[in-house]
């Protein structure tokens, strides 16, 4: 069907107003975010009602539709976030974090040293699960003193992480389905590495001066190695999950919650050796239906076409994936065709880093750390990431240069994996 066309305030859709105002609602009332992300999420389905119908249709056909196409992206994410929040209370009682101080150098470079692990997990792993567990270990061994520039890099580090792998984020594995060579994925980290040396010291100087990092593991600490197993057993259920429906049966990706149901069917299997921290489950429930409203409302903002394909197009999605969906974006862009696709995997990645809500894993790690829930306490004290995004882009195009494969003009991008998504 024909997109449908958004009413224009001058040059910006009514839309992006709306949400920009969401934005502003949570940025000032930060004790009542849950309330003004549904009343926003109501006042843009009444409006889209009203005035410009859905992407997929005008009036309750259109917003069912519409529902009926992001269900999957939702439900994965409601269950992601519910049962991380139990498998980081199960790392965290594990006592592994407290023994990371034996490891880890007692100055500036042991954050860094923190932040290259994140990096390497999310590369074969979900970076929702590698933000997490970096949050983890970021909050025992700094004491839960974190600086919010040393969030953001845990976020930019665990994006980073799986830009260049095609199981490491959900944009690079639609690249993967619907074609794109692996290898050509994988050139995303000339600009994410460059990207990790410059806003990785920088975050993790930030936090040294802001909170010290722990010098020696606390007295008598023992590690509780069945929940380290319990830890084990839940990510490789994620990543088996992963691997085996990308491979052999991708559609079944489009139509069920695939990761999450796997991450789910792990925590209750493993439950007889070590009872999951049930009570979590309230807390966390709520920060998930706010995360998940404003998800939502992300993703019905009318971004419907994108410029001509060149180097300028890639660098300036890098930008918008820090406020919509990124999936989207990546499936317009493999419809169009004409991108170098190690460009695009870093910029959609990466990019969604800039803003807390960018991203699925900084999504995820503000059910944590609420202070995070602030874009320009966020931009103010993750100004790196931004500075590193840019950085990383030129030093990639200047090393490996602009090589696009021709336009494929086909209709149907990617029916790609949905388990993690960016808003």
């Amino acid at each position: 069907m024909a997109a449908y066309q958004p009413v224009m305030l001058g040059p910006v859709p009514v839309d992006f107003i709306l949400f920009a105002l969401v934005l502003v609602g949570i940025a000032v009332f930060q004790r009542h975010t849950l309330q003004v992300a549904l009343t926003g999420l109501a006042a843009v389905i009444a409006y889209k009602l009203a005035f410009t119908g859905f992407r997929h249709g005008p009036g309750l056909a259109g917003l069912v539709a519409t529902l009926g196409h992001e269900w999957v992206i939702l439900a994965n994410l409601f269950l992601l976030l519910m049962g991380f929040a139990l498998l980081s209370k199960h790392f965290e009682d594990s006592h592994v974090p407290l023994e990371l101080p034996k490891i880890l150098p007692d100055d500036w470079k042991g954050g860094f040293m923190l932040l290259a692990m994140v990096f390497v997990i999310s590369s074969f792993l979900d970076n929702i699960a590698a933000a997490l567990i970096g949050g983890t270990m970021a909050r025992v061994v700094y004491r839960d003193k974190l600086h919010i520039g040393y969030l953001a890099a845990i976020v930019a580090a665990s994006n980073a992480g799986g830009s260049g792998s095609v199981v490491g984020d959900t944009t690079t594995t639609m690249m993967w389905i619907d074609g794109v060579n692996p290898l050509d994925v994988l050139e995303a980290f000339v600009a994410a590495g460059t990207a990790l040396a410059i806003f990785g010291v920088i975050a993790a100087r930030q936090q040294q001066a802001f909170s010290p990092i722990m010098k020696d593991p606390p007295r008598g600490t023992r590690v509780d190695w069945a929940r380290v197993a319990i830890v084990a057993f839940i990510l490789g259920a994620a990543v088996v999950a992963n691997v085996w429906a990308n491979v052999s049966h991708p559609e079944l990706l489009d139509r069920y919650p695939v990761i999450g149901l796997a991450i789910w069917a792990a925590i209750l299997v493993a439950a007889p050796l070590r009872q999951p921290d049930w009570p979590l489950l309230g807390p966390a429930f709520r920060g998930t239906i706010f995360l998940l409203a404003l998800v939502t409302t992300a993703a019905m903002m009318p971004v419907e076409k994108l410029p001509a394909a060149s180097w300028q197009t890639a660098f300036g999605l890098g930008f918008l994936s820090a406020v919509f969906d990124n999936i989207p974006l990546t499936a317009l862009a493999l419809h169009q065709g004409g991108y170098d696709w190690g460009f695009l995997a870093y910029a959609v990645g990466f990019g969604g880093s800039m803003i807390w809500f960018g991203s699925s894993a900084g999504v995820a790690l503000s059910s944590m750390f609420p202070e995070s829930r602030s874009v320009l306490t966020w931009l103010r004290g993750g100004w790196h990431v931004a500075a590193a995004y840019v950085i990383g882009f030129f030093v990639m195009l200047a090393v490996l240069g602009w090589h696009p494969d021709p336009p494929r003009g086909r209709a149907n991008p990617s029916a790609a994996a949905q388990h993690e998504r960016s808003p």
